[in-house]
Protein backbone atom coordinates (compact mmCIF):
# COMPACT_ATOMS: atom_id res chain seq x y z
CA UNK A 1 0.00 0.00 0.00
CA UNK A 2 2.48 2.47 0.08
CA UNK A 3 2.79 2.83 -3.81
CA UNK A 4 -0.65 4.49 -3.26
CA UNK A 5 1.50 7.00 -0.65
CA UNK A 6 4.03 7.85 -3.33
CA UNK A 7 1.69 8.09 -6.47
CA UNK A 8 -0.47 10.47 -4.32
CA UNK A 9 2.37 12.45 -3.19
CA UNK A 10 3.58 12.74 -7.31
CA UNK A 11 0.10 12.57 -9.04
CA UNK A 12 0.08 15.65 -10.41
CA UNK A 13 3.33 15.33 -12.41
CA UNK A 14 3.11 11.61 -13.92
CA UNK A 15 0.95 10.30 -16.39
CA UNK A 16 1.29 6.67 -15.68
CA UNK A 17 2.77 4.44 -13.24
CA UNK A 18 4.57 1.16 -14.40
CA UNK A 19 4.43 -1.51 -11.32
CA UNK A 20 5.02 -5.47 -11.46
CA UNK A 21 2.57 -8.13 -10.22
CA UNK A 22 3.27 -7.51 -6.51
CA UNK A 23 1.35 -4.24 -6.79
CA UNK A 24 -2.08 -5.86 -8.09
CA UNK A 25 -4.54 -4.30 -6.01
CA UNK A 26 -7.25 -3.57 -7.44
CA UNK A 27 -8.48 -0.18 -5.26
CA UNK A 28 -4.60 1.58 -6.09
CA UNK A 29 -5.91 1.28 -9.61
CA UNK A 30 -9.36 3.03 -8.81
CA UNK A 31 -7.38 5.69 -6.96
CA UNK A 32 -4.87 6.15 -9.54
CA UNK A 33 -7.71 6.65 -12.51
CA UNK A 34 -9.63 9.10 -9.94
CA UNK A 35 -6.13 11.03 -10.04
CA UNK A 36 -5.95 11.15 -13.67
CA UNK A 37 -3.21 8.83 -13.61
CA UNK A 38 -3.16 5.57 -15.96
CA UNK A 39 -1.83 2.12 -14.05
CA UNK A 40 0.58 0.13 -16.39
CA UNK A 41 0.21 -2.64 -13.41
CA UNK A 42 0.05 -6.18 -14.24
CA UNK A 43 -2.15 -8.70 -13.11
CA UNK A 44 -1.51 -11.64 -10.66
CA UNK A 45 -2.93 -14.63 -13.11
CA UNK A 46 -5.94 -16.19 -11.28
CA UNK A 47 -8.65 -16.25 -14.00
CA UNK A 48 -8.57 -16.09 -17.71
CA UNK A 49 -9.31 -12.32 -17.22
CA UNK A 50 -6.60 -11.53 -15.88
CA UNK A 51 -4.48 -13.07 -18.59
CA UNK A 52 -6.73 -11.17 -20.83
CA UNK A 53 -6.62 -7.48 -18.75
CA UNK A 54 -2.54 -8.18 -18.94
CA UNK A 55 -2.64 -8.81 -23.14
CA UNK A 56 -4.38 -5.10 -23.15
CA UNK A 57 -1.33 -3.50 -21.76
CA UNK A 58 0.79 -1.23 -23.99
CA UNK A 59 3.94 -3.07 -24.26
CA UNK A 60 6.49 -0.52 -24.66
CA UNK A 61 5.23 1.89 -22.02
CA UNK A 62 5.28 -1.01 -19.70
CA UNK A 63 9.00 -2.43 -21.23
CA UNK A 64 10.37 1.20 -19.69
CA UNK A 65 10.02 -0.36 -16.16
CA UNK A 66 13.19 -2.23 -16.80
CA UNK A 67 14.87 0.49 -17.41
CA UNK A 68 14.32 2.12 -14.07
CA UNK A 69 15.01 -1.50 -12.48
CA UNK A 70 18.06 -1.22 -14.09
CA UNK A 71 18.67 2.14 -12.61
CA UNK A 72 17.73 0.59 -9.09
CA UNK A 73 20.08 -2.39 -9.45
CA UNK A 74 22.94 0.10 -10.61
CA UNK A 75 22.57 1.83 -7.08
CA UNK A 76 22.01 -0.51 -4.70
CA UNK A 77 25.29 -2.35 -5.99
CA UNK A 78 27.61 1.04 -5.90
CA UNK A 79 25.33 3.06 -3.02
CA UNK A 80 24.26 -0.04 -0.97
CA UNK A 81 20.74 -1.46 -0.80
CA UNK A 82 19.77 -0.98 2.62
CA UNK A 83 18.07 2.66 4.13
CA UNK A 84 19.09 3.95 7.45
CA UNK A 85 15.16 5.48 7.49
CA UNK A 86 12.33 4.01 9.54
CA UNK A 87 9.31 6.38 8.52
CA UNK A 88 8.22 5.66 4.87
CA UNK A 89 8.65 9.72 3.94
CA UNK A 90 12.51 9.67 5.51
CA UNK A 91 13.08 6.60 3.37
CA UNK A 92 11.55 8.37 0.28
CA UNK A 93 13.65 11.29 0.75
CA UNK A 94 17.10 9.05 1.32
CA UNK A 95 16.50 7.30 -1.58
CA UNK A 96 16.32 10.51 -3.73
CA UNK A 97 19.12 11.85 -2.51
CA UNK A 98 20.32 8.47 -3.53
CA UNK A 99 19.25 8.49 -6.91
CA UNK A 100 20.79 12.50 -7.20
CA UNK A 101 24.18 11.60 -6.24
CA UNK A 102 23.73 8.27 -8.96
CA UNK A 103 22.85 11.11 -11.47
CA UNK A 104 25.98 13.73 -10.28
CA UNK A 105 28.56 10.28 -10.92
CA UNK A 106 27.11 10.03 -14.10
CA UNK A 107 27.38 13.36 -14.89
CA UNK A 108 31.45 13.68 -13.69
CA UNK A 109 32.04 10.21 -15.96
CA UNK A 110 30.63 11.23 -19.14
Amino acid sequence: QIGWQLARRNAGEIASLAADKGYDWQQLREKLREDGVRPLIKHREFRPIDCAHNARIDGSLYGQRALSETVFSTIKRTLGHAVRARAWYREFREIVLMCAVYNIKRAVNQ
